[in-house]
């Protein structure tokens, strides 16, 4: 099999794991989340984002609140096409049932499992994803499916073949 219907192949895999990673920034569900701020300790730009929260700020969970300030600071250090970005994630993500969150949360709990080489690997198959048209990627999804759940399995199986002969030969 060719280089370019390995990397379509692994790239048709990632892209559960990429969606989950950019839907994740902005609120990432497995990070240590730091001790909970009192409405005062926030930064001026932390409250002026976070405004039509003040009046129950100090009634919510400590984890929220961490949360919501860290989201803050971090909206506070992009710029407006990174903003866009996230708008756009987060709309996507308010989009899915609750079924579809799960989904993802477990893949990326998944990916996080993994060592970091794996990871830079799955991190390197994305860029090359991302890099193919719109057009190009909606063809290897339909294409995958397509495939039945046995089909699937031994597409699976010959990737992950394929990758332990790359990593041996390394």
């Amino acid at each position: 099999m060719s280089v370019h219907a390995r990397t379509l192949r692994l790239a048709r895999l990632l892209l559960p794991f990429a969606l989950v990673a950019l839907l994740l920034i902005l609120a990432p569900a497995h990070a240590a989340q730091p001790a909970a701020p009192s409405w005062s300790q926030l930064s001026p730009q932390q409250r002026e984002l976070l405004a039509p929260l003040e009046r129950r700020w100090d009634r919510m969970p400590p984890v929220r609140r961490a949360r919501l300030a860290l989201l803050a600071e971090r909206w506070a250090g992009m710029d407006q096409d990174q903003r866009r970005a996230a708008r756009e994630r987060l709309a996507r993500w308010r989009g899915l049932n609750e079924e579809r969150r799960a989904l993802r949360r477990e893949r990326w709990q998944q990916f996080q499992d993994q060592p970091p080489e794996q990871q830079q690997r799955l991190r390197e198959a994305l860029r090359q994803v991302q890099q193919l048209s719109e057009e190009r990627r909606a063809q290897l999804r339909r294409e995958w499916q397509q495939k039945s759940p046995a089909e699937r399995r031994q597409a699976l199986e010959e990737l992950r073949g394929r990758q332990e002969r790359d990593d041996g030969a390394r």
